[in-house]
């Protein structure tokens, strides 16, 4: 299939039928056409009525990046009343890796209600790679939510936390395969001998899939 123009792609998000915006808004996150060039569009996009079409379009700010786009999504995050968009907005904030999202991050991990959209928040401050978002994610790991606690585990290994090893570090033995995985993953980008420890200990795991990626963050031969 030929690549549509530009003027075929703002004709098509014209179209009363959702599967022809849909198939425009996939073109447009393909960047044959340049991020500035399709910004006009996306905005568009954003007034549309269907969900998916919005929902497309915030996800498009992140993966695009312009100049723009930082002040289109942090309004998105605070206002939107849809938690989903919420949480994309969000998820597109960490995709930009522009610092100055760590304050709108941080506040809608604190005061949004809803856990979807404290995930995605704090997923991006592990994007971000700023250090002043191990705070905020120290705190995740006390969450009951244990999606929360895997994004805070995942999150603080993408900063690179080593000062935060001793709260990372009991969980070596949770319950949660999964939480165990992440650690072993995390541990991986935090170099000291407690993670190394840790990791020797995890890749002796009764699952896997955690043994596997200790394995990998130790750099060994995932067959041994």
């Amino acid at each position: 299939m030929s690549q549509l123009s530009l003027e075929q792609l703002a004709v098509q998000l014209q179209s009363p039928d959702v599967k022809d915006r849909v198939l425009a808004m996939i073109e447009l996150q393909k960047g044959y056409i340049s991020a500035l060039a399709s910004l006009p569009l996306i905005q568009q996009a954003l007034a549309d009525d269907n969900t998916q079409i919005r929902g497309m379009a915030v996800y498009s700010l992140g993966i695009q990046p312009t100049p723009e786009n930082l002040s289109l999504l942090v309004p998105i995050l605070t206002g939107d009343p849809d938690h989903n968009m919420r949480a994309i907005a969000a998820g597109a904030l960490g995709y930009l890796e522009d610092r100055r999202a760590l304050q709108p991050l941080r506040h809608a991990f604190y005061e949004d209600e809803h856990w979807l959209v404290q995930f995605s928040a704090a997923v991006a401050l592990g994007n971000l790679k700023d250090p002043q978002a191990t705070t905020v994610l120290l705190e995740a790991l006390e969450s009951k939510h244990i999606l929360l606690q895997e994004a805070a585990i995942a999150a603080l290994g993408e900063i690179g936390a080593v000062d935060t090893l001793s709260s990372l570090l009991r969980f070596v033995d949770a319950e949660d395969w999964l939480l165990r995985k992440r650690l072993a993953e995390a541990l991986g980008n935090l170099p000291d001998p407690q993670s190394e420890a840790a990791l020797r200990f995890l890749r002796k795991d009764s699952n896997p899939l955690v043994a596997e990626a200790a394995r990998r963050s130790l750099h060994l031969d995932t067959t041994q």
